[in-house]
């Protein structure tokens, strides 16, 4: 839909959990995400999004909640002269194949953002990126202490500490300093890889939603399966958060916010003894709802 000059478009950040690596669905083979116009022809923004993903990747979508608008105006615009306005929502979901028209593909949160998953420890691509942002801090003359400081907060640099959360901040610093290729220029072709406009930003504004959300909200269990171990629970956590928890300290908080309930059944985990298998107690989405609840991101 175009009012005067302003076009309106509907983006989809679909999420899902496949062997413990967070996945986004992506179309036009990896560079974008799942996006169509408003058009009069929807009900309702939401409905005119599930019909895009649908035309598009041929995915079924359950979990919908409204993310972002993007309106800024120095954002790429497809009008002559005019402007887009995105209208994004996260989704979560569990990955099926997708024979949609638009060249569908899943593909890993970490590809884009190699500097986000320290599940194995800090990873060695934050040196490179230290150093990339030493020479722009620098170029700012008198002035780069304010711009010193956004980088250690940012990516826990110089004794700062790591906050999982900032994943949308880290993005948008290494935009400002010309390191993404989204920016224009010829940054180094390690930082993560592009995308389309200012889908990559979009996404990482999708991340951390999810990373932040996790903690007072049980939704990690819309992308799991029906039964599931509590380490299976804890490997998916663990993928979102791009963190290691803390083993005892993540069942015990489990166990006392009585989100799952055991099936009876049990299944064989590499190298030990059958693990029993649990379910999400449905019931407690009602309860939580007001009271809120969370999952443990104690680190190791």
């Amino acid at each position: 839909m175009t009012i005067g000059l302003a076009h309106a478009e509907l983006i989809a950040v679909l999420t899902a959990v496949t062997g413990h690596e967070p996945r986004v669905m992506t179309v036009r083979s990896g560079e974008a995400l799942p996006s169509g116009p408003f058009e009069l022809g929807h009900r309702t923004l939401q409905s005119g999004l599930r019909e895009w993903v649908r035309e598009q990747t041929a995915h079924p979508v359950g979990y919908l909640e409204q993310l972002y608008t993007f309106a800024d105006r120095d954002r790429n615009n497809e009008i002559l002269g005019g402007r887009t306005i995105s209208i994004s929502y996260l989704g979560l979901v569990r990955e099926q194949a997708a024979p949609g028209a638009g060249q569908p593909s899943w593909h890993g949160w970490y590809e884009y953002f190699p500097w986000e998953d320290h599940r194995n420890g800090r990873p060695a691509i934050i040196d490179d990126i230290a150093a990339q942002l030493a020479g722009w801090i620098d170029s700012d003359g008198g002035k780069c202490d304010p711009r010193r400081r956004r980088a250690d907060y940012a990516f826990g640099l110089n004794g700062a500490v790591w906050n999982e959360d900032l994943v949308l901040q880290r993005y948008e610093l290494l935009y400002e300093a010309g390191l993404v290729q989204e920016a224009g220029g010829a940054p180094p072709a390690r930082f993560g890889r592009p995308m389309f406009a200012d889908h990559r930003r979009i996404l990482a504004t999708g991340m951390a939603r999810l990373r932040a959300k996790i903690k007072y909200r049980p939704v990690v269990f819309e992308l799991m399966p029906e039964s599931f171990t509590l380490l299976q629970l804890q490997r998916t956590v663990e993928a979102l958060a791009g963190l290691t928890l803390h083993k005892q300290n993540f069942r015990r908080l489990i166990e006392q916010q009585d989100l799952v309930e055991e099936t009876g059944g049990s299944e064989s985990e590499t190298g030990g003894r059958p693990a029993k298998l649990f379910r999400f107690r449905h019931a407690i989405v009602e309860e939580r709802e007001l009271a809120g609840t969370k999952l443990p991101l104690s680190r190791n």
